[in-house]
């Protein structure tokens, strides 16, 4: 029996290891996180930074809580799974959304920027979804 209370013991100090490492990694990248929203230049690479980064930061930090509480006690956490899937969803998909907004609106990239890929995009699509809203009110009108 002392054996495997010793096993114990040092299975537990392996899993302090193992999540303390995975929480020392996740708040170095969300430092680094925001140091680059600090740092970049316009809202579109600030976002790149928010999103993609401190979404690592935070899976890592969630993965180290529950490694450690899974391999100390023994518990495994359906909340720490749940926010890992949705912070993992919905941060990508939100910095997008909001990088959408932002261009829609007209609002300027940094003069760093090489090219605006998507200038002829939605000058084409706009043109087009303007005539598109005309012919439907012209059909309308006429019925």
């Amino acid at each position: 029996m002392p054996g495997s209370l010793k096993e114990v013991l040092s299975l537990s100090g392996s899993s302090e290891v193992v999540g303390a490492v995975f929480i020392l990694i996740g708040a170095i990248i969300s430092l680094i996180s925001a140091i680059g929203n600090v740092r970049l230049p316009d809202v579109y690479t600030r976002s790149h930074a928010a999103s993609k980064s401190s979404t690592l930061g935070v899976l890592c930090t969630l993965v180290g809580t529950l490694l450690y509480f899974l391999i100390s006690d023994g518990y495994f956490s359906i909340r720490l799974i749940l926010g890992i899937f949705f912070v993992f969803l919905t941060a990508p998909v939100a910095a997008h959304v909001i990088c959408r907004a932002a261009y829609r609106h007209k609002v300027p990239l940094a003069e760093e920027s090489a090219q605006d890929e998507l200038k002829d995009y939605y000058m084409e699509n706009e043109n087009l979804g303007t005539d598109h809203k005309a012919n439907l009110i012209q059909k309308e009108a006429g019925t």
